[in-house]
């Protein structure tokens, strides 16, 4: 059986008192999009530097692509690509400027890397721009030249830290679309995201919640863990149906999402016709949670455990 292209155990990093991944166990295989999930400080960044060899570990190991990250850094870092969320492009240059650039810093030349440049600016649409420079480029074309820069060496493990953060939808969407491509061509993702929207799009997710993994399954499964009843509320006065729900019995949260709110109630709680008698001017209808309400009521659940320990 072959063995996972990343695999951790018990890997843990701490800056002096703050534990910032805490024994965290984790494998992803060949070929798929594994997304890791999680608030701001809960670990993604350092949790990927610590895969790409960039940072030792305080406490255990991992292997990626077959090499240990801390004893072989950098034959780890000739398999992989890394984009973080500050992608060093270089503004004054064109995009083209910036690809040669990096060819030239992996050692890249030939006949093979004008086929490579090629593809990747027909792959990603931005030929048409191969002469605009950096500074010029919208949010989501920036996304797209750090990413044809991060492949210019044909990785085989492409990390990415919140690569969409502040893009706007389409182009979050175009973005993804190329990473499907990747995948097809043999390249493993592993992408850290807030987004949980998002995050639906990956074959498989890790939620990570102040330094360690709280749970990690595909989307479907992760929704089918949720043990409470979800039901969307749409009222006039959001705020004064958030304070009115949160008194009622068996609710166990009420949280924002879009224009309505979502509940969660425990399934051993009244059903929604007491809502709406606490309600009933509102519109109430049971509907599948989102992966937030899930990562929320995971997080929770996982925090209360801690505190009964």
């Amino acid at each position: 059986m072959e063995r996972a292209i990343i695999q951790a155990h018990g890997l843990t990093r701490r800056f002096g008192a703050l534990t910032a991944v805490n024994h965290l166990d984790l494998e992803v295989e060949r070929g798929e999009i594994f997304g890791l999930v999680g608030p701001d400080g809960a670990g993604k960044t350092t949790t990927l530097r610590l895969l790409c060899g960039l940072m030792d570990p305080s406490e255990g190991e991992a292997w990626v692509a077959g090499s240990d990250t801390a004893r072989e850094p950098e034959a780890v870092k000739d398999q992989i690509g890394y984009m973080a969320q500050r992608f060093g492009l270089y503004a004054d240059l064109t995009v083209e400027e910036n690809m040669d650039f990096y060819a030239d810093l992996f050692g890249i030349t030939g006949l093979g890397r004008d086929q490579l440049k090629r593809r990747l600016l027909a792959m990603t649409r931005m030929e048409p721009f191969r002469q605009r420079q950096a500074a010029r480029l919208s949010g989501g074309m920036k996304q797209k030249l750090a990413l044809m820069c991060t492949l210019l060496h044909r990785p085989q493990i492409l990390f990415l830290d919140e690569p969409t953060n502040g893009v706007d939808p389409l182009s979050r969407r175009d973005f993804w679309a190329i990473l499907y491509q990747l995948v097809k061509d043999g390249i493993t993702i592993f992408v850290t995201t807030a987004y949980l929207d998002e995050a639906e799009r990956c074959n498989r997710i890790g939620m990570m919640d102040r330094g360690r993994l709280i749970h990690c399954d595909t989307p479907e499964a992760l929704k089918g863990q949720l043990e409470e009843i979800c039901y969307e509320v749409e009222a006039a006065d959001r705020d004064a149906a958030r304070r009115i729900l949160r008194r009622q019995p068996g609710v166990v949260s009420v949280e924002m999402s879009g224009a309505a709110l979502h509940v969660l109630v425990s399934p051993s709680a009244a059903p929604a016709e007491s809502l709406q008698q606490a309600l009933p001017q509102a519109r109430i209808r049971r509907v599948e949670p989102s992966l937030e309400d899930v990562f929320l009521a995971l997080v929770r659940r996982a925090r209360a455990a801690e505190g009964a320990v």
